[in-house]
């Protein structure tokens, strides 16, 4: 799916943390009320995708987008950073007018 990009960084990273799940597993990005600026991403390991869930696929890795964050994602790109203060998942969100100094919190 075009609406929702996956780095090949983030791709790589995604197989690794999943290597010993089950087969199918991957990588859940959700948007939830909170956070410093009104919004923020929650980022997990999932099983499975949920029946009503959008797939992301890239080289063998998969994420999972629920229905009620895919608005809040659209035109993203999910990629795996590691710099110095630390290495993560991080969400390029064109949709965010600000975001707080961490990445985690946004506001659109």
């Amino acid at each position: 799916m075009a609406d929702i990009a996956l780095s090949a960084t983030a791709a790589a990273r995604i197989k690794t943390v999943v290597a010993d799940e089950p087969s199918g597993a991957g990588l859940r990005v959700a948007v939830e009320g909170g956070g410093c600026s009104g919004f923020q991403y929650e980022i997990g390991v999932a099983q499975a995708p949920n029946a009503d869930d959008i797939v992301v696929e890239r080289d063998g890795a998969r994420l999972f987008v629920d229905p009620v964050s895919l608005p809040f994602l659209l035109g993203s790109e999910v990629d795996w950073v590691d710099e110095l203060i630390g290495a993560s998942f991080k969400v390029k969100n064109p949709n965010a007018t600000s975001s707080c100094g961490c990445g985690v919190s946004f506001s659109v």
